[in-house]
C-alpha cells in the first residue's frame, strides 16, 4: 500500500508559511518590499499588539490590476520573473510569489488596490487560505493591505511568539533597515497609535540616520563613497567612539536589499582594526551597488543572505575603502557636557564625545618621519607636532635621552629609582651613580628599542637588552609591500591628518599627561600612547623576526596539558615564523631555545606563553594574524604602566614619538589615547560664557 501522498494546497501553504512567515516582522518585511517594488514614494505601516492583532501597510505605488488581485494570492504567482534566465538578473526585492499566499494561509487578509487614478479599485479578502470577497470598490491609486489575527489557525505557532515588546522590536528593526536602504521613500511606523519612525523621504541618508539613531549620532557619521569597475560603495560610517555592544549597528545593503553577510562584516571590522575596544562594534550604513549577475539573492528563504561571485575582491574593496576614509580623520574625542531635559532643571548631565572632522594638512611623505635630507628634524614644539616631527637622534646619541638614563630602563619611568615631583607632577630624578644598572626593572624596552642589532660584546646566550645610550630613531617609511597589506593599494598610502602640536603642562596621578595648544586642553593616557608607539615598532620588527633571533644561554621552559601539548607540537612552525624556536622537551614541557633580541627583557616567558595560548585557541592561523597578535602582546608588555612618574624630558619624547605614529589616536586594543576639551567648553564649564 502506498505511503507517500501529495498534500493538499491548504496544508502546503501552511508549511510554506512556516518558512516565509516566521513572526509578525516577516509579514511587515514582505509587504513593505512589495510596496517598494511597486515604486511607492510613501509607505505607512500601522501595527497593533506587536503585529499579532493587526498589521496594515499602505502605499502610493503603482497598485495591482483588478484582474491580478486574486491571482496574486496563488503560490508562485509573480510579475517579477518570467524565465530561468531572469533569476540571474534580479533587480526587485521580491520575485518568488510566495509571500501573499503564505501570509493569507495563517491570517485574515484584506487587500484594496487601484492601478490608476480613476478612483476605482478592487478588494480581495482571504481568511486562512479561503477566498471570502472579490469585488470592485472605491480606492485611491496604490495598495492598502491589512493582516489581522496572525497565526489564528495555527495555535502551535502562536504559542511560541515572544512578548509584544520583543515582536515590536523586530518590526522596528525591519522598518529601520528599509528606511536606511531607501532614503528616497518616506516611511512611517506606528504601534498602538504611537509613532516610532517617520522619515522624510527626500533621499538624504543622513536625515534617516538622525531619525533612527538620533541627531547627536548623525553628527558623528563620516560619508563614504568609492567605486571600481565592479562595485560602488556609498553611505556613512561612524567614528570609533560611536560603538555598539553587538553587530546590530552594522547595516549593509546590496542593490537596495538589506542583507547579512559574514564576509562583509569581517571586512568592516578589519577596517576598524585597533580603533575599537574589545567586544565593541561600529555603527555603519553601507550601500553596495553592483550588476545583478554578481550576486545571487536566491539562497535564503527570507532573502537575508546572498552569495557573491567575487566575494574576496568585494571584501578587500570594502575594507580598503573604509580604512582609507578612517585614516583621513582626526580621531581625538572632545568631551562635552550636554544638559538634557527642561531648561534650567539641571536634572541630568550626560557626557558625550564629539570628534572634530576637519581634515588637517597631511605630513610630507618625501622624507622619513622625523628626518630631513640633511639629518634629524627639530621638533615643532615642546611636544608632539606633525607626524614626522619626532626627534630622530641616532642610536647612542645622548641628545635623544634624559641625562643618565638608558631607554628601556625601569628608572626611566619611575619603576626602580626614588623620585620626587615638581609642581607639574613630573618626577625629578636623582643623578645616577656611575656604573648603576638601569635595565633591571619590569618596564624594560621603554618607548621603543633601538633598531640596531645586539652589540658584539653581548653574551651570545643572554636575552637581548635594549641598546644603551638613546631612544630609537623614528619609525621608517612603510615599504610598498606593507603598504599594500595595510591600505589595500600597492605603493600608495593614504594621506594622514596631522597630529596636533601640543605643549606639555604636567602629569596627573602618574597616569595621564596634560598638554595644551591654541585649541584647548588635552589629556593623554601614557600607557596607551606608549603601547601604540611600541606596537608600530614591533609590527615592523615581526615582518622579519628570524634575522633578530638569538639563542638563549638558559632556555625558558613552559608547561602545558597533554591535550595542549599534542596540538602545540603540530604548530611549532608558527612560532619559528615569529622568531621563536620552541622545542618539545618531553611530556607537557616545551623549552624556548631562542627568541628575538628585542623581546621585552624579563617578560620573554610571559609573552611566549600568551602567544602559545593564542595559537592553541585559533582554528586557522595565518602569518598576518600571528604577526598582529604577537605585536600586540609584546607592545603591551614593553609599555610603561599607570602610576609611573615621568620626567618632563621623557614625557616630551613620548608625545613626539606618538605624533610620528601612523595612527596615533587609539591603542592596539582600540582604547582612545587622547581626549580634548576645547577652549569654548572650558569657558562654559566655568560660566565665562552662557
Amino acid at each position: 500500500m502506498a505511503k507517500i501522498t501529495i498534500l493538499d494546497e491548504h496544508i502546503a501553504n501552511q508549511i510554506a508559511a512556516g518558512e516565509v512567515v516566521e513572526r509578525p516582522a516577516s509579514v511587515v518585511k514582505e509587504l513593505v518590499e512589495n510596496a517598494v517594488d511597486a515604486g511607492a514614494t510613501k509607505i505607512e505601516v500601522l501595527v497593533e499588539e506587536g503585529g499579532l492583532e493587526l498589521i496594515r501597510v499602505t502605499d502610493n505605488g503603482s497598485g495591482i490590476e483588478p484582474e491580478d488581485c486574486e491571482t496574486a494570492f496563488y503560490r508562485h504567482a509573480t510579475s517579477k520573473i518570467v524565465s530561468g534566465r531572469d533569476l540571474f538578473q534580479i533587480r526587485s526585492l521580491g520575485f518568488r510569489g510566495e509571500a501573499l499566499p503564505s501570509i493569507s494561509a495563517v491570517a485574515k487578509v484584506r487587500l484594496v488596490s487601484s492601478s490608476d487614478d480613476t478612483g476605482l479599485g478592487r478588494v480581495v479578502a482571504i481568511e486562512g487560505g479561503t477566498l471570502k470577497e472579490n469585488e470592485e470598490t472605491a480606492a485611491p491609486q496604490g495598495t492598502d493591505i491589512t493582516v489581522k489575527e496572525l497565526f489564528y489557525n495555527t495555535p502551535a505557532r502562536l504559542k511560541y511568539m515572544k512578548t509584544i515588546q520583543t515582536e515590536l522590536g523586530h518590526i522596528s528593526d525591519v522598518m529601520y533597515r528599509q528606511a536606511l536602504a531607501h532614503p528616497e521613500i518616506a516611511f512611517s511606523l506606528k504601534h498602538n497609535g504611537n509613532s516610532l519612525l517617520q522619515s522624510q523621504g527626500g533621499g538624504d541618508l543622513l536625515q534617516v540616520i538622525a531619525s533612527i539613531y538620533g541627531i547627536n549620532t548623525s553628527k558623528g557619521m563620516i560619508p563614504i563613497s568609492a567605486e571600481n569597475l565592479d562595485y560602488k560603495i556609498s553611505g556613512y560610517i561612524g567614528l570609533p567612539e560611536m560603538t555598539r555592544s553587538n553587530r546590530g549597528g552594522m547595516s549593509t545593503m546590496v542593490n537596495g536589499r538589506f542583507i547579512r553577510n559574514q564576509g562583509l562584516q569581517q571586512a568592516i571590522l578589519r577596517a576598524y582594526h585597533t580603533l575599537l575596544p574589545i567586544n565593541r562594534y561600529p555603527l555603519v550604513v553601507l550601500s553596495l551597488d553592483m550588476h545583478p549577475s554578481l550576486v545571487d539573492v536566491n539562497v535564503h528563504p527570507a532573502k537575508l543572505e546572498v552569495r557573491f561571485s567575487k566575494e574576496t575582491e568585494l571584501n578587500a574593496f570594502v575594507e580598503a575603502s573604509l580604512r582609507s576614509v578612517l585614516s583621513e580623520q582626526v580621531l581625538i574625542p572632545q568631551v562635552v557636557k550636554q544638559q538634557l531635559g527642561k531648561s534650567g532643571s539641571g536634572s541630568l548631565i550626560q557626557e558625550q564625545f564629539h570628534f572634530p572632522a576637519a581634515r588637517l594638512e597631511a605630513a610630507p611623505a618625501s622624507a622619513a618621519p622625523g628626518m630631513s635630507a640633511s639629518g634629524p628634524a627639530a621638533p615643532a614644539s615642546a611636544s608632539g607636532g606633525r607626524p614626522g616631527a619626532a626627534p630622530a637622534a641616532a642610536p647612542g646619541s645622548a641628545a635623544s635621552a634624559p641625562s643618565g638614563a638608558a631607554p628601556g630602563s625601569a628608572s626611566a619611568y619611575g619603576g626602580a629609582s626614588a623620585a620626587r615631583t615638581d609642581g607639574s607632577g613630573f618626577a625629578l630624578r636623582e643623578q645616577a651613580a656611575p656604573g648603576a644598572a638601569y635595565g633591571a626593572g619590569p618596564a624594560a624596552g621603554a618607548y621603543a628599542p633601538s633598531a640596531q642589532p645586539p652589540r658584539q660584546s653581548q653574551a651570545p646566550g643572554q636575552p637581548g637588552r635594549a641598546p644603551q645610550g638613546g631612544y630609537a630613531a623614528a619609525p621608517q617609511p612603510v615599504p610598498p609591500a606593507a603598504q599594500e597589506a595595510l591600505y589595500g593599494a600597492p605603493g600608495t598610502a593614504p594621506e594622514l591628518p596631522a597630529f596636533p602640536e601640543l605643549s606639555l603642562i604636567g602629569q596627573h596621578h602618574g597616569t595621564y599627561l596634560i598638554a595644551q595648544n591654541e585649541n584647548g586642553l588635552y589629556l593623554i593616557d601614557q600607557h596607551a600612547a606608549h603601547e601604540r608607539v611600541n606596537y608600530e615598532y614591533y609590527y615592523e620588527k615581526f615582518g622579519n623576526p628570524a634575522d633578530a633571533s638569538q639563542e638563549l644561554l638558559l632556555p625558558i621552559t613552559l608547561e602545558f596539558t597533554p591535550g595542549e601539548s599534542e596540538k602545540l607540537k603540530e604548530r611549532l612552525s608558527w612560532f619559528e615564523r615569529a622568531g621563536v624556536i620552541l622545542e618539545h622537551f618531553g611530556g607537557g614541557t616545551f623549552r624556548v631555545v631562542s627568541c628575538p633580541y628585542w623581546f621585552p627583557q624579563g617578560d620573554e616567558a610571559a609573552v611566549i606563553q600568551e602567544m602559545a595560548e593564542w595559537v592553541l585557541s585559533e582554528r586557522a592561523i595565518d602569518l598576518a594574524k600571528l604577526r598582529e597578535k604577537s605585536s600586540i602582546l609584546v607592545s603591551c608588555k614593553a609599555s610603561i604602566k599607570a602610576n609611573q612618574k615621568l620626567t618632563k624630558e621623557e614625557a616630551d619624547t613620548l608625545l613626539q614619538r606618538l605624533g610620528a605614529c601612523k595612527q596615533p589616536y587609539t591603542c592596539p586594543h582600540g582604547r582612545p589615547i587622547v581626549i580634548s576639551f576645547s577652549n569654548y567648553d572650558l569657558e562654559k564649564l566655568f560660566k565665562r560664557v552662557m
